[in-house]
């Protein structure tokens, strides 16, 4: 019964049940389960998922996918903080933020309009989970004029929000949770220090080394040649160093 593809949809516990129903088997579910890892039984129940893209979704240059999201910061005392942010897919810039202690949904219009203040030609393409703060008459205002263009993250294409949310993660288990969150100003000035560090001062491996600043703004094309070139250097100066050590078993033994 535990291998049968008949029972596979039973969970173990209610097949110890169905099996006493049957006249079949008089045994506890915590038997069964015992037996399972005795005779390292495994019940057929294969789950058959259907395929996710392995990669995110990637652009080629800046400002051509926005990413917008809500996170919740909640204080010492409870109260519940909110932190909204638009982060540039090309560059991972985080190109507009700010800290609320209510949730107000017209804040989202008013990050996307400041992130749009140093556009020229561009048209992001912003992709939006579903929520009110995505899907309210400011921002409804924004696509209808043409500023930019919606799309809902796993509906209108199959691609998650997953890039501003693994920012949330890290500005949250790398930063915020190493500090006493106590005050919403408290809140204001640590995410204000890490956007600055995370923009202007940590560079990322995906960048070869530059800066979220620098891919944004296309100011960091010689730093990759730079550090290769500082590694090499670094390389053949350890192995200079190495080959002028000596130790006992190099030493040659003085004949008496």
């Amino acid at each position: 019964m535990v291998t049968s593809d008949e029972y596979r949809h039973v969970p173990t516990g209610r097949l110890a049940l169905l099996a006493q129903r049957l006249r079949l088997v008089f045994a506890s579910a915590t038997t069964w389960c015992k037996l399972l890892r005795r005779y390292k039984w495994r019940r057929p129940r294969l789950r058959v998922h259907p395929s996710k893209p392995k990669d995110g979704i990637r652009s080629s240059a800046p400002n051509e996918i926005w990413h917008v999201d809500t996170t919740i910061i909640p204080l010492l005392d409870g109260t519940r903080t909110y932190v909204h942010a638009v982060i540039d897919n090309f560059s991972r810039r985080i190109l507009a933020w700010k800290v609320s202690s209510t949730f107000d949904p017209s804040i989202t219009a008013e990050l996307l309009l400041n992130a749009a203040g140093s556009l020229v030609d561009e048209k992001p393409t912003l992709l939006v989970d579903g929520g009110v703060e995505n899907f309210n008459c400011a921002v409804d205002k924004l696509v209808d004029s043409g500023l930019l263009k919606r799309l809902l993250a796993q509906t209108d294409i199959s691609f998650s929000n997953s890039l501003i949310e693994s920012w949330w993660r890290a500005l949250k288990h790398q930063w915020l949770f190493l500090n006493t969150l106590d005050t919403v100003g408290k809140l204001e000035k640590l995410v204000a220090f890490y956007v600055d560090e995370h923009n202007m001062r940590l560079p990322h491996s995906a960048f070869r080394g530059q800066t979220q600043d620098e891919m944004y703004l296309d100011t960091g094309d010689h730093i990759p040649k730079a550090l290769e070139f500082a590694k090499r250097a670094a390389h053949q100066s350890r192995m200079e160093a190495n080959r002028q050590t000596t130790c006992l078993t190099c030493v040659p033994l003085e004949l008496n």
